[in-house]
Order: C-alpha cells, then structure tokens, then sequence
C-alpha cells in the first residue's frame, strides 16, 4: 500500500515508517522538522527507502501533494508537551488543531475516493486523572487536585463523596475526559474531529489513545519529552533527576515498538474502524521507582531530588486498561519496562551528555520557564 505518516521524522512516527517499510510499503513522509526535536535537521536514523516531503501541516498545498495517490493515513504529526501548550497556546492550537482540520478537509474534499484507513494519535492526557475507585462510594473520576491540599502536601485524591482516600484503577475508553492542558484538548480536538468526519464520510477511522511513550530516538535535549528521557538527559550530565510532588503518583509506561505494532494491528484489522482504544502497558509505576530503576540500570552515583512541590495541572496517577484492544485485535504488549528502559539507556551512551543537558535548559530559558 501507499502509507502517508504525518511526523514521520519524529521518535514514534519513524519507527512505524521503519516497520511499514520493512512489510513491503510504500512510505511518504511528512514532517516540518520542529526545531526543539529534530534542530531542524534530518534525523541519521530516518528510513532512506521512505520518501520524504518536508512541510508544515497547515500548508494545504504542500499537504495536498502529500496525500496523492495515499491509501492509508497515520496522523502522528503534532506539538508535544502539557507544560509547554500552556503558554504557547495559540502554536500548539494553530499546529495540532487547525493541522488536523486542514488534513481532514484535504482527505474529505480531494482524497476521498482513495483513502482506505485514517489512524490518528491521541493521548491518555484527555483523562486527565485516571478512573479511582472508593471503598464506600465504587468506581469514580475525581475532579483535579486542589492546590489548597497539595500546598499541604495532601497528594492523593479523595472522594468528593464521603472524604475517603481513593484508590487507583485501570482506566478504560469508557472514562470520562476531563482535559486539564492546552495539549489534552488539541489532542481531544483531533480524536473528535477525526471521528466524527470518518463516521460522516464512511472513511474507515481509528483513535489510538497513547499513554506514556519511551524508547530510543527520543529526544533527550527537549525538557517536554518524555519523564523517561528527561531522566536520561540528567544522569548523562550528572545531575540528579527531578522528582516533584512525593514520587509515588504513578503512570503507565509503554515502549515505543508496542505502539508500532498497535499502530499495525489497527490498519490491517477492519475490526477496529471507527473505534478508540487505549495503549499502553496495563500497569502503572511510580515515577520515583521509575527513577530508581533507571539509576540501577545505568549504575549511576546520582540519587533522586524528590522535591515534594507540585505543579499545576499535574495528575496523581492514570494507567490503561488495554481490555478492550486485546479482545477485539489480540494486541498485547511485549516489551517489559525493564528490557525498554535498558534498550533507551544503551542508544542514549554515544550521545553527548553535557550538551544535551544544557540545550534543555537553554530551551526553557528562551521560554521564560527557568
């Protein structure tokens, strides 16, 4: 088949351009090389068998040239980060939003007749706080964290109900969203939209719901990568990995290679059209046993900074239950956290640390943020 991947030069795209390629597809890529990943250079690893169209999704025409002659769609392209989207409002909006609309506008009016699936990334952020359950009141999804409580150190949530603490659960598709950033509603905004245009136009669409993504070829110098990398990039530079609040809220960590093969699963499997499905790992860690765990794998001397500060908007705990993917495709995922995290840690060695460190703090600093 003919396969467009929209940022397909980014850390996830270009694994599932590698795959695609690798199953006897024709690949075009499209990705205007953002500055904060790529430097706004080629990445070495990028796929030279795959074509490559560089251009801004909200450039109709160059879009338009992209989507000739293109049976399958995955929508990987987008700005990313929660902390950065709240205050660089307007660019996150204009490029994950207003991207999208121009995508579907082009697919709708122009491309109809020869696209046969339309995948788009969404993201677990559109929870906001995962599902809970209360050992008086069952399952629930509180509202987000007072910071009247969290100034006190009060961490967890607790039931709006009968004040119990509230213990955490595997979040299903079925939870309601509660979007607490700039970027969960962008990503929101793509799911709908591209939904409701498949249903609309009987173009077969599918919104995989990403939660917290790692692996190789993630950038360790952009401070809104994954926790993961950001860990990473601070251990290369010996310095301690920041912690905030206690450590114990909890995510829900997949590798990178998982999400390829559920991107795969939901294009050859007409099971999935029109549907939205978790991915993730269906477990949860702490982030400082995250951090610890790290540390072990690297034999670092460096020790964790758990600050016990909290930051707005952030969650206390949400990881997936990936229920619904596996009995509908029998998609599972196959890479351990701890088999992910050493194959990070072992492409990360032949990066510069230093450099790395200090070309984060230079992008926060010409942010206002530090």
């Amino acid at each position: 088949m003919n396969i467009l991947v929209t940022g397909g030069a980014g850390f996830i795209g270009s694994y599932l351009v590698d795959t695609l390629i690798a199953q006897g597809n024709k690949v075009r890529i499209y990705d205007n090389l953002e500055p904060q990943v790529h430097q706004g250079h080629i990445p070495d690893y990028l796929n030279k068998d795959a074509e490559f169209i560089q251009g801004d999704v909200n450039n109709r025409e160059m879009l338009d040239k992209a989507l000739t002659g293109i049976d399958v769609i995955f929508h990987e392209a987008a700005m990313v980060g929660v902390g950065q989207s709240m205050y660089e409002i307007a660019k996150y909006t204009n490029a994950n939003t207003m991207g999208t609309a121009v995508l579907l506008d082009l697919v709708v009016n122009k491309h109809r007749d020869h696209i046969r699936k339309l995948v788009v990334a969404a993201s677990m952020s559109e929870y906001g706080e995962g599902l809970y359950t209360c050992q008086n009141c069952g399952d629930l999804k509180p509202d987000l964290r007072r910071e009247i409580d969290m100034k006190e150190g009060d961490w967890d949530p607790f039931c709006s109900k009968c004040k119990t603490p509230l213990s955490p659960k595997p979040t299903p598709e079925t939870t309601p969203l509660q979007c607490n950033s700039i970027y969960a509603i962008n990503k929101r905004d793509q799911e709908d939209m591209t939904l409701n245009i498949g249903c609309s136009f009987q173009i077969p669409v599918v919104a995989l719901r990403y939660f917290n993504v790692f692996g190789p070829r993630q950038s360790l110098s952009n401070p809104y990568t994954g926790v993961a990398a950001i860990f990473m990039s601070r251990l290369k530079a010996n310095h301690n990995p920041v912690v905030f609040e206690d450590g114990k809220q909890s995510r829900d960590f997949v590798s990178v290679h998982d999400i390829v093969s559920a991107n795969i699963a939901v294009m050859q499997d007409d099971r999935a059209n029109y549907q939205i499905f978790n991915v993730g790992s269906g477990s949860s860690i702490s982030i400082g046993d995250l951090g610890k765990l790290i540390i072990k794998i690297t034999g670092s001397n460096q020790t964790l900074d758990i600050n016990n500060k909290y930051r707005k908007g952030d969650i206390r705990h949400c990881f997936a239950d990936i229920s619904k993917i596996t009995k509908t495709l029998g998609w599972k995922p196959q890479v351990a956290l701890e088999d992910g995290l050493k194959e990070l840690i072992e492409w990360s060695k032949d990066k510069k640390s230093e450099d790395l460190f200090e070309e984060s703090q230079k992008i926060l600093k010409a942010k206002g943020v530090v």
